[in-house]
């Protein structure tokens, strides 16, 4: 059956050559835990969480328990750690499939002890990552509350504190003021443990504006001041696309430097399904946003909003088409979308469209879709509707 014409291309060599480019950036003795949360950030976790356990990759995050559950099928040989944590209720199912909980409630301790209880598991055998506040707010533990999450990793508990994990909010500021403040917050609490007796493997910080600039060097330090191992998060540079940093106009020279090597890993296409020629003073979409000024080819493309293209962009973004821009005209459909085609030769029923990616030498990014609609590549990512295709090459 021929499906809608439009998909998403995965090209997995780009996301390994990622994977080992930042790996390269990372100390030797470090890890990287791979964010595939929200389907590989719109990646496909079913192709992306393969590609990268046959690239080597030891570790893999995701948001909740459901996905740890698919990752888990995908990858039965590599770590998955559920990083938006855990709530009570689900810690049989974690424990069932082997999966590594973050936690800063004593709630969700209480839930994972008593389901690894009474699946047998050996004290100090499940490993759990204790998450801190440092000045999130969001979620983790403050430091004034760690005690009571600290004491549930007594001798006879079947919870090992294997690691430390907090959230850098502002590590994409080239001053890092904020995040020298978080990992002096981050130092205390790492006291408070080693002062209860414990020593975790890992020190669970940074995200890929962290190992792309100079804060991975700060990680390193406090990490081995308390003998632990440095583990660093990436999420989006892992898809090939290198934060930004605030100033935008003086972005760090490491970063700089470091971005070039990195390879977009998804492109989004769409076809020419209908082309029609219209005259002045015609109008194009609802509510007539658009009114021609003079005579115009168009062609009406199988993508809208409901594919997770915003409906914003009508009348002010453009797509590719034969290697050209093709402006956006009237507002954007639930499921189709209009663009001029008026100064670009020979346009057919068949065409390739562009959405993100590149074609013949212009290319189009999930930075500019975010720069046109007011917002982050991360949302531009994720918001693509899991009704397309995604397709590995």
């Amino acid at each position: 059956m021929q499906t809608r014409p439009c998909w998403i291309e995965i090209r997995t060599r780009a996301l390994e050559d990622n994977f080992h480019f930042l790996r390269s950036l990372a100390p030797a003795d470090a890890e990287l835990l791979v964010i595939l949360k929200s389907d590989a950030y719109g990646h496909s976790l079913d192709i992306c969480a393969p590609a990268l356990a046959s690239a080597g990759v030891k570790w893999i995050a995701v948001t909740s328990l459901e996905e740890g559950i698919a990752a888990r099928a995908l990858c039965p040989d590599v770590r998955v750690m559920v990083i938006g944590g855990v709530v009570p209720g689900q810690g049989a199912e974690l424990v069932k499939h082997d999966l590594t909980p973050v936690v800063w409630e004593p709630a969700q301790l209480a839930d994972i002890e008593a389901a690894a209880h009474a699946a047998g598991v050996r004290p100090s055998s499940l490993p759990v990552h204790v998450e801190i506040d440092t000045g999130m707010s969001r979620q983790g533990v403050s430091v004034e509350g760690l005690p009571a999450v600290l004491a549930h990793f007594a001798p006879d508990s079947p919870l090992r504190l294997e690691g430390i994990m907090t959230h850098l909010y502002a590590a994409d500021e080239s001053n890092g003021v904020a995040t020298h403040a978080q990992l002096a917050c981050l130092q205390q609490a790492l006291a408070q443990v080693e002062a209860a007796g414990l020593y975790p493997d890992w020190l669970n910080v940074g995200n890929s504006a962290a190992l792309l600039s100079s804060a991975n060097k700060e990680i390193v330090v406090l990490a081995a001041r308390h003998g632990m191992k440095p583990m660093i998060r990436p999420g989006l540079a892992l898809y090939g696309l290198a934060p930004r940093f605030e100033p935008i106009e003086e972005p760090p020279a490491d970063v700089v430097a470091s971005s070039v090597h990195l390879k977009p890993v998804l492109t989004w296409k769409t076809k020419v399904i209908s082309l029609r020629d219209i005259e002045a003073e015609d109008v194009v979409g609802y509510n007539g946003t658009f009114i021609a000024t003079e005579p115009m080819r168009l062609a009406l493309l199988t993508v809208g909003y409901a594919d997770g293209l915003f409906r914003n962009l009508g009348n002010r973004f453009n797509l590719l088409i034969r290697g050209q821009f093709a402006p956006i005209v009237g507002r954007i459909s639930m499921d189709h979308t209009v663009v001029d085609v008026t100064d670009i030769p020979d346009v057919a029923v068949g065409d390739e469209a562009v959405i993100i990616g590149t074609q013949d030498d212009e290319t189009l990014t999930a930075y500019d879709h975010a720069d046109a609609a007011g917002t982050i590549p991360w949302e531009v990512l994720t918001r693509i509707s899991s009704r397309i295709e995604r397709i590995a090459i």
